[in-house]
């Protein structure tokens, strides 16, 4: 009986693609070339190859670290390091799904408000957002995962809207190749991590995957997923801009969008907005998820109580941000602390994962 009711509570090894490829594609994509450009330039589109073929090897080391059995990071952390410090690096986690649940979510009202409601209040679309997350997360983890289902199918059609900007682009931009330092790519990589951020909900979700050996390969499909639709969105933005141009458009995929033409809509970037909401909303659901599933382990309160006191939290920064330099700032602060998640964290966790199987085994 206790057998049935978990496996309930589950999910197939597959879903973890849409699970990662949901979490990493956001409101980034819309923006995000100019930033990398500013570093790659034309090499740009191979900034964004390697940066995907880092995250496989992030992926690797996460399944690696949690190979041992049904844990999750919580668990490790406490088994590894003690209670008081393990929840200190449960709560530092905690802080960082949060802030991610915060960027996504006010960057994403800047967007409706700086394309489509210019007089629309912040707290508006922030309300229906988390009220909307508080709804799905009250019911599970399963429930969740549709929702990231559903946010790759419903817009996966917008992809095909970059064939009226490519139709309008010069690719000898993209020459020469190589025409950079080593500097210039590591930087690029480092501000392209940012865009990649949110393959960690494997550490959260790897308890909910039935045979969790067998999703790896879905897992890295994910990524593949993730990197394959950058690099179309970066080779169009390189053609479709000069460089000049480029740096001056700070949401270059929704400028691209102004030249694809429809019969029955003049301004299609209203369309894509619209249905980018599907893209942007199981961001904000993972990252409450994982964060309140932390503070009930922590802290031993329901994860629905605990939900309600982070999508307040969340609530009230982003009322707070009412203007570009505050959500920039915002932006950078995650995009740092994301970049010593990846790098420096996990590395550690994955070497003394392994150090100390070793000594138990030798024990």
């Amino acid at each position: 009986m206790e057998e049935n009711k978990r496996n309930s509570l589950l999910i197939s090894p597959f879903l973890i693609m849409f699970v990662i490829h949901s979490n990493q594609i956001g409101v980034g994509i819309l923006g995000f070339p100019r930033y990398i450009a500013a570093f790659a330039g034309n090499d740009s589109w191979i900034v964004v190859l390697i940066t995907g073929a880092v995250f496989h090897i992030f992926i690797w080391m996460m399944y690696r670290i949690l190979s041992d059995g049904t844990f999750d990071i919580i668990d490790l952390h406490n088994k590894w390091f003690g209670k008081w410090i393990g929840s200190i690096l449960n709560c530092a986690l905690l802080l960082y799904l949060l802030l991610g649940a915060t960027v996504i979510l006010r960057t994403f009202v800047e967007v409706i408000q700086a394309w489509m409601f210019p007089e629309l209040a912040t707290w508006i679309p922030a309300a229906m957002y988390l009220f909307l997350t508080y709804y799905v997360l009250a019911g599970g983890f399963r429930t969740v995962t549709g929702i990231c289902f559903f946010g790759v199918i419903i817009p996966i059609w917008l992809a095909f809207t970059t064939i009226s900007p490519a139709k309008l682009s010069s690719y000898s931009n993209l020459l020469p190749i190589l025409d950079h330092s080593i500097m210039d790519f590591v930087q690029g990589t480092k501000q392209m991590t940012l865009s990649f951020l949110g393959a960690e909900i494997l550490l959260l979700a790897y308890p909910f995957l039935k045979n969790p050996n067998n999703s790896r390969i879905w897992a890295h499909m994910g990524i593949a997923l993730t990197t394959i639709l950058y690099s179309l969105v970066m080779v169009v933005s390189l053609a479709f801009y000069s460089s000049g141009q480029l740096q001056q458009s700070i949401w270059s995929t929704l400028i691209a969008w102004k030249v694809v033409e429809l019969p029955f809509l003049e301004r299609f970037e209203y369309l894509g907005i619209t249905f980018w909401c599907f893209v942007v909303f199981p961001n904000i659901c993972l990252n409450v998820w994982g964060a309140s599933r932390i503070g009930k382990k922590v802290f031993y309160v329901k994860q629905k109580y605990f939900a309600l006191i982070l999508i307040t939290i969340v609530f009230i920064v982003c009322i707070l941000m009412t203007n570009r330099e505050q959500i920039d700032y915002l932006n950078t602060l995650a995009s740092k602390i994301g970049s010593y998640f990846y790098y420096f964290y996990l590395p550690f966790i994955f070497l003394y994962s392994t150090i100390w199987r070793r000594v138990k085994k030798r024990k």
